[in-house]
């Protein structure tokens, strides 16, 4: 499978097809300045793969890279434009001894207007855990200019077998959705969902919980604003900054029985007069 994807204000666009005889999925989203995002995954794999890149005169260039952040292939595509629906261009690696011819369909676009609806897209996710990957299920009503993640899919990798669907209600935002972590430090991946960003750089995610004697995963009651997790002390961090910058909350918790308890908080506020922050009682 292989995916691609675009945001950034734009729409996303989804595409499927073959790269040389490979089965794929790709997801890309374009910005105004021609910085492109995009992933693919082979669909015998379902291990998405970054590929960003750049839009510029009808040419997309998308840069595969390896684990040491060297580049290792890239995609181009001439003649592209946004509205095509089918679109081909080729793989080559980086010493070019292979290349391989791509050929995709568009299966849907994600955009914005107050005009557009639709019931469920399911859009392949940029990140994926040992053995399963990601769909996040898109809705979109009219009169709401942006849509909206209402789900998430949990698949088996190679199989594609639907491991289990969970209700959300989450803001869209961008290629990455979805993150992996171990959020309770049991030793298993679980993964979030981007929920909402507030003001200024606050941010919160709902956090599923793998089953350590099954596939199923769990909504857990962790929540917080910007949480950071420390893997190597088992720590989770949290900062909630307010009043363009003058007001800050840091917080550090840690986890029993995968919950999260309070050990510290701190709250200070810029001063005017010492010209630097001071401690202050948190609400």
């Amino acid at each position: 499978m292989l995916l691609l994807f675009s945001n950034a204000g734009k729409s996303q666009s989804s595409y499927s097809g073959y790269l040389g005889k490979f089965p794929i999925t790709l997801v890309m989203s374009h910005y105004s300045d021609g910085v492109s995002l995009a992933y693919y995954a082979y669909n015998n794999y379902d291990s998405p793969i970054t590929i960003n890149g750049s839009l510029k005169k009808g040419t997309l260039e998308l840069f595969e890279k390896n684990k040491d952040g060297n580049n290792s292939a890239i995609l181009i595509f001439e003649g592209f434009e946004e509205g095509n629906q089918e679109i081909k261009g080729k793989w080559i690696n980086s010493d070019s001894s292979k290349t391989y011819q791509i050929k995709l369909k568009k299966d849907f676009d994600i955009g914005y207007g107050d005009n557009l609806e639709w019931a469920n897209k399911e859009l392949l996710q940029s990140k994926s855990t040992k053995e399963h990957y990601f769909k996040t299920i898109i809705t979109k009503e009219k009169g709401d200019f942006s849509a909206r993640i209402s789900g998430v899919k949990i698949f088996q990798k190679q199989t594609d077998k639907l491991i289990q669907t969970i209700e959300l209600d989450c803001q869209l935002f961008g290629v990455d959705n979805v993150s992996v972590g171990d959020y309770n430090f049991d030793g298993i991946q679980d993964f979030s969902v981007f929920e909402v960003s507030y003001a200024g750089p606050n941010t919160s995610s709902i956090y599923l919980l793998r089953n350590p004697n099954s596939d199923q995963h769990t909504k857990s009651d962790f929540s917080g604003t910007s949480l950071e997790f420390d893997y190597d002390s088992k720590l989770i961090y949290e900062h909630n900054q307010c009043c363009a910058g003058r007001g800050h909350m840091n917080a550090t918790y840690e986890v029993v029985n995968s919950k999260m308890v309070l050990i510290e908080k701190k709250c200070s506020e810029y001063d005017d007069e010492t010209e630097d922050f001071i401690e202050t009682e948190c609400e």
